[in-house]
Order: C-alpha cells, then sequence, then structure tokens
C-alpha cells in the first residue's frame, strides 16, 4: 500500500487524515503559532499567524491549507518571521498592554508569542479608541480593549454552545466583537457558560472574580466561613501548583484552604449523593407515570443548561428534574445546620469549575429570607490565584481530610464531574443488580467517554430505560430537536446536559486546557471512584443521618426547586 507524503522543512511527514497542514506540522513536532485555530471550531483563518512557505515562495495559511503529497512548506524562514513579527506588532499597537494588571496576565497567548518571537518595541501607535468595560454578567467580565478579533468566542458561543450572545458588529477598523444588539452582557441571551473565556487568547474575556470579596469574609474573625469542593476541582489544580500531572489533589486542597483560613471544608460529592438520591426517586416515579413516548427527564445540576432552557425551551422547563444541583442540596443542608449549633455570622464558599454556578448561587430560588445559601462561588482558577497570593506552597503541603459531620461520600457523587458521570451514579442507585460484577459492566454500558451525545438503554423498574447523555449546548439543541420530531430512535426517559464540552472537567472556571488535558481530568476522577470504598450513593451512611436530622419533614423545602416558566416571561 503506498503511503502520501509531503515535506516540512526538509523533513518527510506521512499523511495519515489530517485535515489541513497545520495538524500534519504539529504532527512533525513543530509549534507553530496561531490565534484563532481551534480543532473543534469552524476554520476562520483571521489571525495569519499560522502562515507558512511553499517551495515557490508563495504564502499559505497553514489552518485552511489541506495536504497534498508531494507539497514542500517551510515553516521558519526570514520572510515569514518578518511577516509575524509584524502580525505581532499591529496587534500590539491596537491592544491595551497593562499586561500586569491583567486577569489572563502570565497565560496569555498575545503574550506568550510577543516574547517568543522577541518583540522589544511597537513601532505604531495604539489608534483604538477605548472601550468600557462589561461587567454586568455575574460570571464573566468582558474587556473590548484586550480583542484581538481571532473569533474564537464567536465561533465557540454560536458553533459548539448554540447560544448567540455575541457576533461581530460593525465593519473594518470599526468591526468588534458585541453582545446583540449592542447590549451589555447581563440583558444578552448570555448563559453564563464561560466557554467563550475558555478560549479567549487574550483576557478580553475572563472569569469574574470575587476572590476579593472571600477574602475579606476570611479576615473576618467574628465570622464563620465554610466551603465546599466540587469533584472536578481536585484535578484540576495540579499543574498550575506545582504538580506533575492533573492528579487527584483532593487532600493538599483541603490543606491549603485551611491554611487560608476556612473554618470548614466539605466535598460537593456529598451533595452530589443526595442528588443522585432525590433525582433518582423522581425518575422512577416518573417512569410509573408517565405515558410511553413523552417528554423525558432532563438534568437540572447544571446552571448554565438551566438558563438555556429557561432562555430557547421554556416549555420544556416542567420536564426538568425538581432535585437542586449538589452545590444547592449541600450548601442548604450545611447553612441549616450551621444556624441550629451557632448564633455566629456564617458565610459559605462553594469552589466550582463553573462560571455559571455564580448566577445560581445569586438566583432568587436559592435565597431563604434573602439570604443566599451560596454567598461566594470561587471557580477553580481564583482557588488557584488565591493559594499563590497566600505564599502556600501547595506541592509541599500534607494531604488533609475533609471536615465532619459531613464527611463521608461516594465514588457515585465523585463522577458528577464527566460528563456521563451524573446518569451513571442513578443508573447505580436505580439498577437491580448491586454486585461487584454489575458495577462494573456499567462502566461499559456507553455511559463513559468525552464524546458530545451518548445514548444506552438498561433495564429498570420491570422494563427497558432509555438514556441520552449530551455535553456541549449545541448538542443538547439538536437532541432535543430530534426528540420533538418523533422518531422512534430518539425516545429516551432520562437525558442528562452538562453545557460545557466533555462536563464539569472542561468548564470555564478550569485553568484553560487541551482536549487531552481534559480527557485525562476525566481519568482522575474515575481513578478517585476505584479508590473509594462506597460506589453508591444509597449505601453513604451520612444519607441516613441527614434524612432522619437536619432534613426530617423538610426534604422538598431543602433539596429541591422549581423553575417557573410564567416567571421568565414576567
Amino acid at each position: 500500500m503506498n503511503r502520501a507524503y509531503m515535506t516540512i522543512d526538509n523533513i518527510p511527514v506521512e499523511i495519515a487524515g489530517e485535515k489541513n497542514i497545520l495538524e500534519l506540522i504539529r504532527k512533525a513536532g513543530i509549534e507553530l503559532p496561531t490565534f484563532c485555530y481551534h480543532s473543534e471550531l469552524s476554520i476562520y483563518g483571521a489571525c495569519r499567524m499560522c502562515m507558512v512557505e511553499t517551495g515557490r515562495g508563495a504564502l499559505e495559511a497553514a489552518c485552511s491549507t489541506p495536504p497534498k503529497a508531494g507539497m514542500h512548506i517551510k515553516t521558519n524562514t526570514e520572510k515569514l518571521r518578518k511577516y509575524r513579527k509584524m502580525i505581532l506588532e499591529l496587534l500590539l499597537a491596537n491592544h491595551c498592554r497593562d499586561c500586569t494588571t491583567c486577569g489572563n496576565n502570565g497565560s496569555c497567548r498575545l503574550q506568550d508569542l510577543a516574547k517568543r518571537f522577541n518583540i522589544q518595541g511597537v513601532r505604531f501607535p495604539n489608534t483604538a479608541e477605548g472601550n468600557d468595560i462589561d461587567d454586568s454578567s455575574l460570571c464573566i467580565t468582558r474587556d473590548q480593549n484586550k480583542c484581538i478579533l481571532c473569533g474564537d468566542c464567536v465561533r465557540m458561543c454560536n458553533e459548539i454552545q448554540d447560544v448567540g450572545a455575541i457576533d461581530f458588529a460593525h465593519r473594518g477598523a470599526n468591526m468588534k466583537v458585541s453582545a446583540v444588539f449592542g447590549k451589555s452582557l447581563a440583558d444578552s441571551p448570555c448563559v453564563g457558560c464561560g466557554q467563550c473565556a475558555a478560549v479567549c487568547p487574550t483576557g478580553a474575556i475572563v472569569v469574574k472574580d470575587d476572590t476579593g470579596k472571600v477574602w475579606k469574609a476570611l479576615d473576618d474573625r467574628a465570622v464563620k466561613v465554610t466551603c465546599q469542593i466540587a469533584p472536578a476541582v481536585r484535578v484540576a489544580v495540579g499543574r498550575d501548583l506545582g504538580l506533575h500531572r492533573n492528579e487527584n489533589a483532593i487532600g493538599l486542597i483541603i490543606a491549603a484552604l485551611r491554611r487560608l483560613g476556612f473554618d470548614e471544608i466539605y466535598d460537593t460529592a456529598t451533595g452530589a449523593d443526595l442528588t443522585v438520591l432525590e433525582e433518582s426517586a423522581e425518575f422512577l416515579k416518573r417512569l410509573e407515570t408517565a405515558r410511553a413516548g413523552g417528554t423525558p427527564l432532563f438534568t437540572s445540576c447544571c446552571p448554565a443548561w438551566v438558563q438555556f432552557a429557561e432562555k430557547k425551551y421554556p416549555e420544556l422547563l416542567p420536564s426538568l428534574s425538581t432535585a437542586r444541583s449538589p452545590m444547592q442540596m449541600f450548601a442548604s443542608v450545611i447553612k441549616e445546620e450551621t444556624s441550629r449549633i451557632s448564633s455566629r455570622a456564617h458565610v459559605h464558599v462553594a469552589i466550582m469549575p463553573c462560571t455559571a454556578k455564580k448566577f445560581e448561587a445569586a438566583r432568587a430560588e436559592f435565597r431563604q429570607d434573602g439570604t443566599p445559601m451560596v454567598d461566594y462561588v470561587l471557580t477553580t482558577q481564583e482557588l488557584i490565584r488565591m493559594i499563590r497570593e497566600s505564599g502556600v506552597l501547595f506541592s509541599e503541603l500534607t494531604p488533609e481530610a475533609v471536615d465532619m459531620p459531613f464527611g463521608a461520600s461516594t465514588g457515585a457523587g465523585v463522577i458528577f464531574g464527566v460528563t456521563g458521570g451524573v446518569t451513571e451514579a442513578v443508573l447505580r442507585r436505580i439498577s437491580n443488580e448491586k454486585s461487584a460484577g454489575a458495577l462494573m459492566a456499567l462502566s461499559f454500558q456507553g455511559v463513559r467517554g468525552m464524546e458530545g451525545v451518548k445514548t444506552t438503554a438498561i433495564t429498570a423498574a420491570g422494563r427497558e430505560v432509555r438514556i441520552a447523555m449530551v455535553s456541549g449546548l449545541k448538542n443538547a439543541a439538536d437532541l432535543i430537536e430530534n426528540i420533538r420530531s418523533g422518531r422512534e430512535e430518539y425516545r429516551f426517559d432520562f437525558v442528562e446536559v452538562m453545557a460545557c464540552p466533555g462536563g464539569c472537567v472542561s468548564g470555564a472556571g478550569q485553568p484553560p486546557a487541551g482536549s487531552a488535558v481534559k480527557e485525562d481530568r476525566g481519568r482522575g476522577l474515575y481513578a478517585a471512584d476505584k479508590m473509594c470504598s462506597i460506589k453508591r450513593s444509597e449505601e453513604n451512611p451520612l444519607m441516613m443521618n441527614l434524612y432522619n436530622g437536619v432534613l426530617k419533614g423538610r426534604v422538598h423545602e431543602l433539596l429541591h426547586v422549581n423553575y417557573n416558566k410564567e416567571k421568565i416571561h414576567a
């Protein structure tokens, strides 16, 4: 069988299905600079940083040129170096250069490339007009002064998330990225998923920073400060804090938080166990009463998905599970129990991989007498900043355990952080077979993997139960349209939806990472599940104590919520 080759910098490289020569160049071990290229997004070709020189001296964009057998290209010539430096100078000329105070300082692609290409000065004046910072969103902050018009955020919002909150406006030198009709993000269709911030290379869109408010609470010794840590956080802090890989760092995180001054620290996996019990009970009841082929039960633990349903599919709200998210269930329990035993002022912080959780914490549905159950949400990025600011040497800490009385959780709660994890946890609960072999068999039922759409079927409650798992809101929208078609292959009983592709391990509040790192994070959560002695939520002994204690007679009040369709249109 003949193999096709092309020559890159005088080295023959085999063509094996790569869709463009940029992929082939990276396969050859050459890091060609880009701003606007992401493998999961459409080809845009705006930044022109990935230009290569052909054998005839012509310049081609590597991201949009398909490989051809016999093609000869150069990636590092004098012409290309001058060209790239000129592009960088032009970008920097119209770019805010207050790098030391930028939220992306140290992780900015423009900053990295300026250093790589030894840009020591900018010859062109900055003629861009100053723009106001859009700080209206509870989840992210937009600074148009730092935008380089790469289009990454626009394509993410429209192609992957199907939200359409932002797009290009105007033409030529007046072009900019704008929310619809020039509105603020808070008044746009934005659902707070933050995936635009996750792909922004320059800090034009960053996670909303609430660390100052948390530091103030920690400094007030009259206030008791508690926190909970979401499952996906534990596998995302390592690389930024001195560990070699995305290992399970939950013990080190707890130790660091104690040094920061938190009084009590808990694992949101405990709240996930509560969610499994309540959501699976709701699902089983629905199986008994719902008509065949009716609307499936949709999960409700992802706040960006809930907002997406509210804004785009309000008719589906009655089909969303009434079970609160693990964060909100656990916060209700922690606040209620704390108020029983102490009159001291109490602030509860949730450390999440998700920007949309900041919006969820502020929702009126999750307030009691005007007081939020979760006072502040910190993303993984903000946690890393606080640990660095404190001077704590994270990698040199000794792992510590969570506090009592809420110190027990299961593997089912831990895997909530990856797409398919909620489904697997629910299946562990409702499956009739409880043996170790049956537990292992569930992992081969098609629930695991980072694919955007997965389906499976099991026998439960005396019938076949059909389940779909989607991550990425465009995938969710497509699935909803297919369900509406009424075709037999799209009749499901249960649908798990996560807004971020791959689940919470890919949340916009996590340190930015490529697909390989995100997959590694998912594997890390499954590895943590293996190390848990209790795999099923109903076997967690703490659950019985909670139902007989703080939750007695108040299960619906503290663990459930109804999203009101009429309220959305009011």
